[in-house]
C-alpha cells in the first residue's frame, strides 16, 4: 500500500544549528504491519527521532502523520503545482 508520511519538528537542533521548524514529507510503498510497527515505536520511544537522524540532537515538539494515498493517483514531478508542491495525474 502507498502511504504518505509527514514529519513536523519544531524547535530543533541539527549539528549545533537551531531551526524553528522543519517539515519532511515523503511517500513509501509499505505494508500495514510496517506502518503499525513504526507507529508503535513513534509513540513508545522518547528519543525515536534523535536515535535515527544523523546530526539531530534536540527536538522540542514533533508530530508524524501517516495517511494512505489513492493508488490510482501517480506523482508527476514535471507537472508540479507550486501551490502545494505536489503534482498528480489520475492513473486510470
Amino acid at each position: 500500500m502507498l502511504v504518505r508520511f509527514t514529519l513536523t519538528m519544531d524547535d530543533l537542533t541539527v549539528e549545533g544549528e537551531h531551526f524553528d521548524s522543519v517539515i519532511l514529507d515523503w511517500e513509501s510503498d509499505t505494508t500495514q504491519e510496517e506502518v503499525m510497527r513504526m507507529s508503535e515505536k513513534w509513540i513508545s520511544t522518547q528519543d525515536f527521532l534523535t536515535r535515527r537522524m544523523l546530526g539531530l540532537t534536540r527536538v522540542g515538539e514533533s508530530s508524524l502523520t501517516i495517511e494512505p494515498v489513492d493508488e490510482h493517483l501517480k506523482f508527476r514531478p514535471e507537472l508540479e503545482d507550486l501551490a502545494d508542491g505536489r503534482a498528480y495525474l489520475d492513473g486510470d
